[in-house]
């Protein structure tokens, strides 16, 4: 996540793959930043991987104990965040983000593996969540 300027809430920036372990090599975001109106998370990795992650799928499948589910606990369908947005990115050591979002869900741990397979799958999450609000 390099940028020219000083990180802000709507871009960080992350030094390169050297200081992380060997498995997270693979792929290292070179830029997080919010777009539309803080509602999408552009992500571009160094192998070329770009992705517009859309906050409201970032918010309902949350990598949190909260959206996953506690323990063997089932994983809690999130209605409602159409309008949710990014209000900061914050930068956990190495190996991840925090997403801060306005409706104060802040706690769970973006990984760079979680955004890189966010960004391969966001279609077909899109779809899986349209899906299940349906029979919600």
């Amino acid at each position: 996540m390099t940028t020219d300027t000083q990180p802000t809430a709507t871009q960080a920036t992350v030094t390169g793959p050297s200081d992380t372990p060997p498995a997270a090599k693979d792929r290292w975001p070179v830029e997080l930043r919010l777009k539309e109106g803080r509602r999408t998370l552009e992500v571009t990795f160094d192998d070329g991987l770009k992705g517009a992650l859309p906050a409201e799928l970032l918010r309902v499948y949350s990598p949190s104990a909260e959206v996953q589910g506690h323990g063997s606990g089932p994983k809690l369908l999130v209605l409602g965040k159409e309008a949710v947005q990014i209000q900061s990115i914050d930068r956990v050591g190495t190996y991840a983000v925090r997403l801060v979002f306005d409706d104060g869900h802040e706690t769970g741990f973006y990984t760079w593996a979680f955004l890189a397979d966010f960004a391969e799958t966001v279609d077909d999450k899109r779809a899986e969540y349209t899906k299940e609000k349906a029979t919600a």
